[in-house]
């Protein structure tokens, strides 16, 4: 499998996949493919009139022999534009998945557009720090469960001299082990995409490059959509890419970085999501709409009825078992015929329930009390016609990787305020309702998709069901947000700050 994906790189990467091979592996196999790879047969070579197979996938040979001109081509245009291969080292902690996701969005990046580049994510603080910094990964673990206490701590260290005490007092008990740290990598260039990661590291980072005579540049990839900590921010960074005006005025109050290094970009986010941006276009286009039925058939979903996307986090957090519930009440109490899919990621329990929950029972036990709290409420006039009842069908999904399918797929996104999650969403023109939020962090989240007019925020699960069940009997509605989504995204954002990265290091 390795061999065979190099085949769709360059001859660098095709020449170490088959050196590997010869190292590490039998090379006597039944594959007369991978008998040629390893009896030294060239890329071009290969190509042939019949369809051969790999334990993962199948490559028609036409296919096969247009992706070696393109990566013949690519190689050729190395050498012409002087693209060299970099050492990318990216500074980064599991405080949340969107700061890993970034990294890796970036890294795929340079290697399709530096051919041969390799890269490296580390955390400095857990393996250099001390107490507190050291503890990072786990602090973020239990105060994300604690909003109150999130709140405090957030505000407290974005305060400006708790930011000024917290970069000195790092510097002199970190500063000198996270040098040795980075040394040890000897990147071409070092990328923070994490607040905690520009101070110390950034100083580190100038100090190596003294000692060693060469110049390493220092960036700074916010991956905050709408609200930035103050650690996020250096005035003598390389380049800071932000994704929206909010950061940048922060940036210019926070840390007074000069306006000409300051770069308006978007948040990076997956290849896969550019990819289906520009296959899907405008969603509400006829081309558009057969596209999404096309990704529909794919992952088995009805195409005669919207289908909205229900998300709460990698581990399936949050209120989804609330929301799923009143979600199914208010579509079927509306008449739309819908299917709801709650990604519960690792959260087995929670998929199982959606499986096996009696919908009917939940149907008669809470849409009675949520009737009675109206009228008590004296809002008896909104009560639905009860001669409607819409189908909807609940189907609870684990853990997915083909996140861009079932976004081009769906209608209606439900989430909490997460920069990339918001960020994909609008790649693909996708209304977004939003359930919840951590303070602080991802508040500015929340106003940056009202300003732009692609989604609401609500936070009862009742009203989170009776404004999308609004949303998707008013197809106007829909397409207006989705096209508003479109405006917002920035699909190929990684692609842009990778590019401008790659070229500003190979200046020096």
């Amino acid at each position: 499998v390795r061999i065979y994906d190099a085949l769709f790189d360059n001859a660098a990467a095709y020449d170490a996949a088959v050196a590997h091979h010869k190292l590490h592996y039998d090379a006597s196999l039944s594959d007369p493919l991978i008998t040629s790879l390893i009896s030294g047969t060239t890329r071009s070579s290969l190509i042939s009139g019949a369809t051969r197979t790999c334990p993962t996938k199948t490559f028609n040979a036409t296919g096969l022999s247009e992706n070696l001109e393109s990566s013949q081509d690519d190689d050729q245009n190395e050498t012409n534009t002087g693209k060299k291969p970099l050492r990318v080292l990216f500074l980064s902690s599991d405080t949340g998945g969107g700061h890993r996701a970034s990294a890796e969005a970036l890294a795929r990046q340079f290697q399709l557009h530096f051919p041969g580049s390799t890269y490296d994510l580390v955390d400095v603080w857990t393996l250099d720090g001390v107490y507190p910094y050291k503890a990072l990964v786990k602090s973020y673990k239990h105060l994300s469960a604690h909003p109150f206490q999130w709140r405090f701590f957030y505000h407290l260290s974005n305060a400006f001299p708790n930011g000024k005490i917290a970069n000195i007092h790092s510097g002199i008990m970190c500063e000198k082990k996270i040098r040795k740290r980075i040394a040890g990598y000897d990147p071409d260039v070092v990328v923070s995409v994490h607040p905690a990661m520009n101070n110390a590291p950034r100083v580190a980072t100038r100090k190596l490059g003294e000692i060693h005579g060469k110049h390493i540049p220092f960036f700074t990839v916010v991956t905050d959509l709408g609200s930035g900590h103050s650690h996020w921010f250096e005035k003598k960074v390389e380049k800071l890419y932000v994704a929206s005006e909010r950061i940048r005025r922060l940036a210019r109050r926070r840390a007074r970085t000069p306006a000409k290094n300051i770069v308006m970009s978007g948040l990076p986010i997956r290849q896969e999501f550019a990819v289906q941006s520009e296959k899907l276009g405008d969603r509400t286009s006829e081309s558009g709409k057969i596209y999404q039925k096309q990704i529909k058939e794919k992952l088995g979903f009805s195409t005669d009825k919207p289908m909205v996307l229900v998300m709460g986090g990698g581990e399936g957090v949050g209120s989804l078992a609330d929301i799923a519930d009143e979600m199914y009440i208010k579509l079927t109490e509306s008449g739309v015929n819908a299917t709801i899919c709650v990604v519960c990621g690792r959260n087995d329990k929670l998929k199982t329930d959606l499986t096996e929950r009696d919908w009917d029972n939940v149907m008669t036990s809470r849409g009675i009390r949520n009737r009675f709290k109206r009228r008590s409420r004296k809002q008896s006039s909104n009560v639905i016609d009860p001669n409607l009842k819409g189908e909807v069908e609940v189907i609870g999904l684990g853990y997915i990787d083909e996140m861009a399918d079932y976004m081009v797929a769906a209608d209606v996104l439900v989430t909490k305020a997460g920069p990339g999650t918001i960020a994909e969403a609008a790649a693909v023109g996708l209304p977004v309702m939003m359930t919840s939020f951590l303070p602080g962090q991802e508040a500015g989240n929340v106003e940056v998709v009202l300003d732009a007019g692609f989604g609401e925020y609500c936070r009862r699960p009742e009203r989170i069901g009776e404004t999308v069940a609004n949303w998707l009997k008013s197809e106007e509605v829909l397409f207006s947000m989705s096209r508003s989504a479109s405006k917002a995204g920035h699909p190929n954002a990684a692609a842009e700050i990778a590019v401008d990265i790659g070229e500003i290091t190979q200046k020096w």
